[in-house]
């Protein structure tokens, strides 16, 4: 039996939050965070686990960025929030409640406010985080480093992308790990 803290693709869902034009131009680490929610987007589509998209404040802050719209396809479907919490919003709860998955993954703009709030809703709601490192920032590097460190110290398990994919694959060899394989080379 594989342990509970690895990824299961029959159990996690990704959760995108806050990928948005104005917001992401303000970021240092903004190409970084793009290229990783895209290859977490492109691997969770072909590996059939669910995608749920947030967007705070659009009329103010923009929508999300096109190339992440592009690699979503027909799941675009974001989540209006006002709330720095996702968890705040009834339609993201509902969400993940129909999707009935025990796992979330995050990744997203900004980690020591929407990202970390997010995080600390959903463990105590009992779900297990796993927070993509290279998939988070904030302006302030010191705030993403802060915010990381809270997020552990709560019960969020901290990876990367080609580990969390991997995770969710199991196994080598596979029509999906070798279709996945370049996202990584």
């Amino acid at each position: 039996m594989a342990s509970p803290h690895l990824l299961d693709r029959d159990a996690a869902v990704i959760c995108v939050i806050d990928i948005q034009e104005r917001l992401a131009a303000a970021m240092a680490e903004r190409e970084q965070v793009m290229e990783a929610a895209r290859r977490l987007i492109l691997a969770a589509r072909r590996l059939e686990v669910p995608i749920v998209l947030t967007e705070q404040y659009p009329r103010g802050i923009g929508p999300t960025e096109p190339v992440l719209v592009e690699v979503l396809g027909d799941a675009y479907a974001p989540i209006e929030k006002l709330h720095f919490s996702c968890c705040e919003e009834p339609p993201f709860r509902e969400r993940l409640q129909d999707l009935g998955r025990e796992q979330v993954v995050l990744c997203g703009m900004e980690a020591h406010v929407c990202l970390l709030a997010t995080c600390l809703d959903l463990l105590h709601d009992g779900f297990r985080v796993h927070v993509i490192a290279e998939g988070i920032c904030s302006r302030n590097a010191e705030h993403k480093r802060l915010a990381l460190a809270q997020m552990v110290q709560a019960g969020a398990l901290v990876t990367c992308v080609e580990a969390a994919v991997y995770q969710m694959l199991r196994r080598a060899g596979t029509p999906e790990f070798k279709e996945l394989l370049p996202l990584f080379k």
